[in-house]
């Protein structure tokens, strides 16, 4: 998804820097033009230790995890009717940036995990203006999110003007408990820029022991996948492709999508590309939903040389806007494994790459499954009213705000993390009784 401010588009692109460290290395880089920490290519396919390699183009190798436990084969959720939600709603974007969107569907409740946003209301409407492409962030995006109406429609100011584009969505959802028990359900954890699979390590311990089958993969150039030398192979659209192509190799019936930071962009569009078997969605300091659109005027944009010999200052920046505290036990994380491990031209084309155009507001207000918003408090990349903004536009989101935590919130607090997850996966909606709920009836 976009990002709405600077900082936001940064979010994740100091993770890169840990590896350099060297300053003497950035000038040999200077000299001989080459990049001295670039992750090679991995020339084994077989799996060892639960890590996987999948090829998912000729030369072009993802390390992934994929812990697929031991045990008897269980049914879905029982029921046809049993949290079924009758999703409608209509999308009007005029071409002033006014968005006006209409809930016809079911109100769906939100004791989930005790969230202080309001139900989800029927026969609602919001307005709203479109974010700025540019990056600034919207003053349109601090209500609670949640509410029925950010701005209510006066009927005496609606005027007859004609749309530049017209969405409606009638569609019925059947959205239930996904259990560790279930063999239907599998977890994707995706991470950001800069990260590897290892930032997920306390999710994904957490959850092979409740029983749940999790897949995390190394995006192109990160951890142990392979790393092209050419800046193509960094674009969103080719690493979305990757994503994919992981997504195709191990999903089932119910499949939950989990990303931080970058990653959540790519939860999105899998969610948006595959309706009916993304069951649910969670973005974890992702931002707001705007287009991507890669800086002119960022420090990424410098020779990979410049920023080999920036890396000290990069990595302490990281540190100190990444956690909540700067502690031992904060540079501890970032030294463990490959959490980190990626190169300053890596990082470079991974910052330039982030261009996705088609991932605005109206391309997130089109989904249609539950998602759940996690927050650091703390996040200096990523402010909180990106997340309420996004709450805004999707048709069932819950925010959830961890005071404790900071960008990497789920490295920092992952006790909380991973119970807030959990919450999630076992929800199902509560529909209210006499509303005119539409069964589908077998």
């Amino acid at each position: 998804m976009g990002r709405e401010t600077l900082s936001s588009l940064h979010a994740g692109c100091f993770q890169g820097s840990i590896m350099l460290t060297s300053i003497a290395d950035g000038i040999m880089c200077c000299l001989m033009g080459k990049t001295t920490n670039a992750v090679g290519p991995v020339d084994s396919f077989e799996s060892s230790d639960g890590y996987s390699f999948l090829e998912v183009k000729p030369g072009r190798v993802l390390r992934v995890k994929h812990s697929l436990p031991t045990r008897q084969p269980k049914e879905g959720p029982e029921g046809p009717e049993r949290g079924v939600v009758h999703c409608k709603r209509k999308i009007t974007l005029y071409r002033n940036g006014q968005l006006v969107i209409e809930n016809l569907g079911d109100a769906i409740r939100s004791e989930l995990l005790h969230c202080q946003n309001g139900p989800m209301e029927p026969q609602s409407t919001m307005e709203l203006e479109l974010s700025d492409i540019a990056g600034n962030a919207s003053t349109q995006g601090t209500a609670n999110p949640g509410s029925s109406a950010q701005q209510a429609l006066a009927p005496g100011k609606r005027r007859k003007r004609k749309p530049k584009k017209v969405v409606n969505i009638d569609c019925k959802k059947q959205i239930s408990s996904c259990k560790g028990t279930q063999s239907d359900v599998v977890l994707f954890f995706i991470h950001g820029v800069g990260g590897s699979l290892d930032i997920w390590k306390e999710q994904l311990d957490f959850f092979s022991k409740l029983g749940y089958e999790v897949v995390a993969p190394d995006l192109a150039g990160h951890g142990s996948s392979s790393a092209p030398q050419i800046a193509a192979a960094y674009t969103f659209y080719a690493l979305a492709e990757d994503m994919r192509a992981v997504f195709k190799r191990y999903a089932k019936k119910r499949n939950i999508l989990i990303g931080h930071s970058y990653g959540v962009s790519f939860c999105t569009f899998l969610a948006h590309e595959y309706p009916d078997l993304v069951h649910k969605v969670i973005m974890i300091n992702g931002g707001g939903p705007t287009a991507l659109e890669p800086s002119l005027c960022s420090i990424f944009n410098m020779p990979t040389c410049v920023l080999h010999c920036l890396s000290p200052c990069l990595a302490w920046s990281f540190l100190k806007a990444g956690f909540a505290r700067q502690g031992a036990k904060e540079k501890q994380l970032l030294k463990e494994g490959n959490a980190f491990n990626v190169s300053s031209f890596v990082l470079r084309a991974m910052m330039s790459g982030q261009y996705w155009p088609e991932g605005d507001e109206v391309y997130h207000a089109e989904l249609t499954v539950p998602v759940l918003l996690v927050h650091g408090m703390h996040d200096k990349f990523v402010p909180v009213e990106e997340d309420q903004r996004m709450a805004e536009i999707l048709l069932m989101a819950f925010l959830k705000v961890i005071d404790e935590g900071s960008h990497m919130v789920m490295m920092e607090c992952p006790e909380t993390v991973n119970t807030l997850l959990h919450e999630f996966l076992l929800w199902e909606p509560e529909m209210p009784a006499g509303e005119g709920r539409e069964v589908e009836k077998k």
